[in-house]
């Protein structure tokens, strides 16, 4: 059996991170660089980095907080936001990034993926996959969940990995920041349909909820909100996952797994 991997996000907007729900009301919750070094201490598995604002705003990502970041993190960071060229690509890889992160790009730019994939290998290559379920299924939407896009998109995360997606970073907009739990049946769905990992994205409460991600077909859960706020730990949830027979890389020692530090 493969580990399982427990990923730490940080939205940022403006160099500061924040955190809203279902992509809304967002708050500022304090600086990337400092937090992604407190979660990689704690154990996180891998840090990402998403600028929420940069695509928006027609801007590149914050690429000096993600050489800041990569030089004191050891462990993985994904970057996303602002990247509309393979360039893009590459200057987040030059700073460090060791995954790059591609959501609306793909939409509007068809060979942006594979072209990247072949420069820089799939493995560097995140097809980041925002859904909102519809009366039928579930639709691709992009810009933080405002521009609906017609696609759908369980059928776009096996379109983006058939063009050289290394990774599926999946997330549920309607489960977004409300501590309910994933989709689980977005992600079963995606998983059954593709051959890469799974990140599963987007409502995050409870240690279970992650443990019913995986369940569900995901090989990693990305979490914020749990983190921000402070009721959990990165190492809480680790030995919580243990506990409950999910197999992580070596727990953090500690005298609970209950949720708090």
């Amino acid at each position: 059996m493969l580990m399982k991997r427990l990923i730490a996000c940080l939205d940022v907007d403006r160099g500061r991170v924040v955190k809203g729900t279902s992509f809304v009301n967002l708050r500022d919750v304090g600086d990337p660089v400092s937090l992604a070094a407190r979660y990689e201490e704690e154990g996180a598995d891998e840090i990402v980095f998403l600028d929420i604002t940069a695509t928006i705003e027609s801007r590149p990502a914050i690429l000096d907080s993600v050489r800041t970041a990569a030089e004191r993190l050891s462990v993985p960071l994904t970057v996303g936001g602002g990247v509309r060229t393979v360039e893009d690509v590459a200057d987040l890889l030059r700073a460090g990034a060791d995954k790059v992160s591609v959501n609306s790009a793909l939409v509007r730019s068809p060979g942006l993926l594979p072209e990247a994939a072949s420069r820089f290998g799939a493995q560097c290559m995140v097809a980041s996959v925002d859904a909102r379920r519809r009366e039928r299924g579930w639709e691709v939407v992009m810009h933080g969940g405002r521009t609906p896009t017609g696609l759908d998109a369980v059928a776009w995360a096996s379109e983006c990995a058939r063009r050289g997606a290394g990774e599926i970073l999946l997330t549920s907009v309607d489960r977004d920041g409300q501590r309910s739990g994933y989709d689980l049946e977005l992600i079963a769905a995606v998983a059954e349909r593709v051959p890469v990992p799974v990140v599963a994205s987007g409502g995050a409460g409870r240690p279970d909820h992650l443990v019913a991600a995986l369940d569900a077909g995901a090989d990693a859960t990305l979490v914020a909100g749990m983190l921000h706020d402070g009721g959990w730990t990165v190492a809480a949830l680790r030995r919580a996952l243990a506990s409950m027979g999910v197999l992580v890389r070596d727990v953090p020692p500690g005298p609970r797994v209950d949720g708090r530090p």
